[in-house]
């Protein structure tokens, strides 16, 4: 690796914009922004980004003036993050610790592009690929694959987990009324046997396909259930019949050949294709078959339609960066630990958890790109829900609580369904929120609306601090026009940029996950142990404990 290839290995902290945000912050904890609003008419279109009427950003409820945001730019501008993009989107191996580049942008970039990686263009292998899977599914759309029966596939079963599993589920969710009419798609992940088997209880095993994604093909979890799902199958067809129920995704041939898969329906994708970052590769399968080909290329469309946005646009015009330096702001300067995605529309009500993992899984890191422990906080926690269930849940800490959570809300004006009467209401409620976070409110509307109701002076006085809140809590406001494929994969691509521009300014790499790897491994050597009659003694005290009250508990 040359050093043209690596990020900087620059402290932000040791920054003069850093420094200056410090002091600046000082100006700031205490604003209002209800005050910063009534003394500014133009803050609303000051602090607002639009896309082409596919995507509008609302972000002036924000603890934020325009000289936070200078300083915020001039940290980016500093540790100069335009160069860090630029060796993103150029195949530079910046995945130092794995040796490896981070390209889930090429997946979606048109086949007249040329990528190299390792001195080889990429494009047109992720094309011939792309172009496989589309002749798949079309193999299902003319009635040309059949069971071993000789009946047609109706339902698939994606067996992943993590990024083969969450991405394609969110997205799947999230594009539900442009599914095809015939096919059904169900996701199996979780080692726990009561995901797989009250799956396969619904299912006929003539009709069904399976899809086994794990590029390793070793992933414990995902083969697991594989082997599960295979015995199910067997119970009332042969081996040989298995290569018309399985395909797999994966780069090891060998090993999904040996579990009887066809080497024409294993799908490859790369290694500088992180799981988290994988649903437009061979990963999304699942999605296609659920969508079709011409939605599914909507979808990387919308991906690569954001990816130019934020290749091009300055650092204040940039939604991912911007959305990126407020989270900076947030978490290393107001020390907030979480940010809430509150989703207003059902089918989006799994984005939260992709988010979890693409987030926390990229940046939840202790260590600096040089192996120093950092000395500021990284990876905020990302959780959330659908509104309005929301509201219901969990909203009475964040409007009364003691944190500050920053929120993301996102809604369609235009909804998939035609109970208008039903949107118009939701997006009230949306609307509502983000104002009733900044504003709060007051004592004297307190009272006021308690000597409306009749209330004496004596019940005034003991309801009033339980009915005051301070607002003042920020929020984003991101309105889509519609919910469709590509403005589904401009939100997923415009987050997962978010993600990079905040691991490359905290100076951390944001494409490992060492942190994953110790309890899978501790797990391996405690499995024969919860079978076995020997007494475990290998481990901590607590978990020796466990094992032989778990055995226990088991035998009797």
């Amino acid at each position: 690796m040359t050093n043209s290839d690596t990020l900087h290995k620059q402290d932000p902290t040791l920054t003069a914009a850093w420094n200056k945000l410090t002091d600046h912050f000082q100006d700031m904890k205490d604003v209002s922004m209800a005050k910063m609003f009534a003394e500014d008419s133009k803050r609303a279109k000051d602090f607002a980004l639009e896309l082409e009427e596919v995507l509008f950003l609302d972000y002036s409820k924000n603890l934020i003036n325009g000289k936070t945001m200078a300083l915020l730019s001039d940290l980016a501008e500093e540790l100069d993050l335009k160069d860090g993009i630029d060796k993103m989107f150029a195949g530079k191996l910046i995945n130092e610790t794995e040796g490896r580049a981070v390209l889930h942008t090429a997946l979606r970039a048109p086949r007249s592009a040329h990528i190299e990686v390792y001195g080889e263009n990429v494009v047109p292998k992720v094309q011939e690929v792309l172009a496989r899977m589309k002749d798949f599914v079309g193999l299902f759309d003319d009635k040309k694959w059949k069971g071993y029966t000789g009946k047609d596939i109706t339902d698939f079963v994606n067996i992943g987990i993590g990024g083969s599993d969450l991405g394609p589920v969110m997205v799947c969710e999230a594009l539900t009324p442009f599914h095809h009419p015939d096919r059904k798609v169900h996701f199996v992940s979780n080692v726990d046997g009561a995901h797989i088997e009250q799956t396969l209880a619904a299912l006929d095993p003539e009709t069904t396909l399976f899809i086994i994604a794990s590029k390793t093909f070793t992933t414990i979890e995902t083969m697991t259930n594989a082997h599960s799902a295979r015995e199910w199958f067997l119970e009332g067809a042969s081996q040989n019949d298995v290569k018309k129920h399985f395909v797999a995704l994966s780069t090891n041939i060998d090993a999904a050949v040996a579990f009887g898969i066809g080497e024409e329906n294993i799908f490859e994708f790369w290694d500088w294709v992180g799981g988290r970052y994988s649903l437009s590769s061979a990963i999304g399968l699942s999605i296609l078959v659920a969508i079709g080909a011409d939605h599914f290329s909507g979808l990387l469309s919308g991906m690569h339609w954001m990816d130019n946005h934020f290749r091009s646009a300055p650092p204040l015009e940039n939604i991912p960066v911007v959305l990126a330096l407020l989270g900076i702001w947030y978490s290393n300067f107001h020390g907030c630990e979480t940010e809430a995605i509150l989703p207003y529309d059902q089918n989006l009500r799994y984005l939260p958890s992709y988010l979890q993992q693409a987030s926390m899984e990229s940046n939840g890191k202790m260590v600096t790109r040089a192996g120093s422990e950092v000395s500021y906080e990284t990876g905020s926690i990302i959780w959330g829900d659908a509104g309005t269930n929301s509201q219901h849940s969990f909203f009475q800490l964040l409007h009364q609580g003691t944190r500050l959570i920053p929120c993301d809300f996102l809604l369609p004006a235009i909804p998939n369904h035609s109970l208008d009467h039903h949107h118009t209401l939701l997006a009230a409620n949306a609307f509502a929120q983000c104002e009733a976070l900044m504003t709060g409110k007051s004592a004297d509307q307190v009272k006021l609306e308690l000597a409306q109701s009749g209330k004496t002076d004596e019940a005034m006085d003991q309801l009033l601090p339980f009915k005051v809140f301070d607002g003042n809590r920020p929020s984003n406001m991101i309105l889509l026009k519609r919910l469709t494929p590509f403005s589904l994969g401009a939100i997923i691509a415009m987050y997962e940029h978010k993600i990079f521009v905040q691991g490359y300014i905290w100076n951390i790499f944001s494409f490992d996950q060492f942190g994953v790897e110790l309890g899978k491994a501790l797990a391996k050597d405690l499995a024969p142990e919860l079978t076995g009659s020997a007494k475990s003694e290998m481990h901590d005290a607590s978990t020796n404990q466990l094992v032989a009250k778990f055995k226990s508990l088991k035998s009797n």
